[in-house]
């Protein structure tokens, strides 16, 4: 799924569509329908073209940020080495800045979001893998070859017997606290003959996801909260590394694994469990001063974000007010 939204120079979204990404259809049918479902949310907008400054655009996979090249995308087979940035400036007819998905929802999140007004920040999108974005004086920390942030991919099991990230490496924060891994670790609990109510609503063809297990947890089920509780120790392990690392003001968790956020207890004791392992791991300071926090924006993060990214780049690197 592609979204995409008009956001104003206070980064409220004034109108957002979205087009199913369909990848078998090729890099050039998918940039051609991302250029008109930008036209169509600037008519939805009431705007003329002309009043548009300029189009963000997060992608996810490995890239060439500087050349605007997707490189390997592994959920886009096919898309090799495509001049996406400068293919869509041509189709839409607008500049395009182009970015990281996770470093554009960092950037929304820092811009209107959870770290708006924090000098720095850093984001951990929690979902079916572990992607990362990282704000440092309003700049996106993208790094000399585009792979900067890669949070998800540090190691924090060193052993030769760790679990295998899906990028093939053992031991990364992503084969642990990742959507999957959630899976994973579950499915190897319940087959070790661990007692939980997440049996019977398997049995009876519900799919095992973290949703499931949030569910059962709220209802008490031991094993649930277990293996929840067990990845914000995962996550903290993480968090702690990048604090150790840029020192940022703040730590933000979005993504579609979030266990119910601030609304839910279980998702309050997942948050106060990853701050725990921060008091218990970080430097004092770091663990007093730093803010860790869930996002705000949810799944708006990322168009705004791009947009944001757009804004900065038209206003010379800087936000402004």
């Amino acid at each position: 799924m592609v979204k995409v939204g008009v956001v104003d120079d206070r980064g409220r979204p004034l109108s957002w569509t979205s087009i199913e990404t369909e990848p078998q259809r090729g890099a050039e049918d998918g940039t051609r329908r991302m250029a008109r479902a930008v036209l169509q949310a600037v008519a939805e907008a009431g705007l003329e073209p002309s009043q548009v400054a300029r189009v963000g655009l997060g992608s996810p996979g490995t890239m060439d940020i500087p050349a605007g090249r997707i490189l390997e995308p592994h959920n886009l087979p096919g898309w090799i080495n495509f001049p996406i940035r400068d293919t869509l400036a041509r189709e839409c007819g607008f500049s395009v800045t182009f970015a990281n998905d996770a470093a554009a929802a960092a950037y929304g999140e820092f811009w209107v979001g959870s770290g708006k007004g924090l000098p720095s920040m850093v984001l951990f999108t929690l979902g079916t893998g572990i992607g990362c974005g990282i704000i440092v004086r309003e700049q996106s920390i993208d790094g000399d070859h585009s792979h900067g942030a890669e949070c998800g991919h540090i190691i924090i099991d060193y052993r030769d017997d760790a679990r295998l990230c899906p990028c093939g490496q053992p031991g990364h924060l992503e084969a642990y606290a990742a959507a999957l891994a959630v899976v994973k670790r579950t499915r190897e609990a319940l087959d070790a003959g661990r007692t939980s109510s997440l049996a019977a609503r398997i049995e009876a063809g519900e799919t095992l996801t973290p949703l499931l297990l949030a569910q059962e947890a709220e209802t008490g089920d031991e094993l649930s909260m277990e293996i929840i509780l067990d990845t914000a120790r995962y996550l903290g392990v993480g968090v702690v590394s990048v604090m150790h690392t840029i020192d940022p003001s703040g730590v933000v968790l979005g993504g579609a694994m979030n266990f119910g956020c601030h609304e839910t207890a279980v998702g309050r004791r997942f948050l106060e469990r990853v701050r725990e392992e921060v008091r218990r791991r970080a430097f004092p300071v770091l663990a007093n001063k730093t803010k860790v926090d869930y996002a705000a924006l949810g799944a708006d993060a990322g168009f705004i974000g791009a947009a944001g990214l757009a804004r900065a780049d038209y206003r010379g690197g800087k936000i402004g007010t």
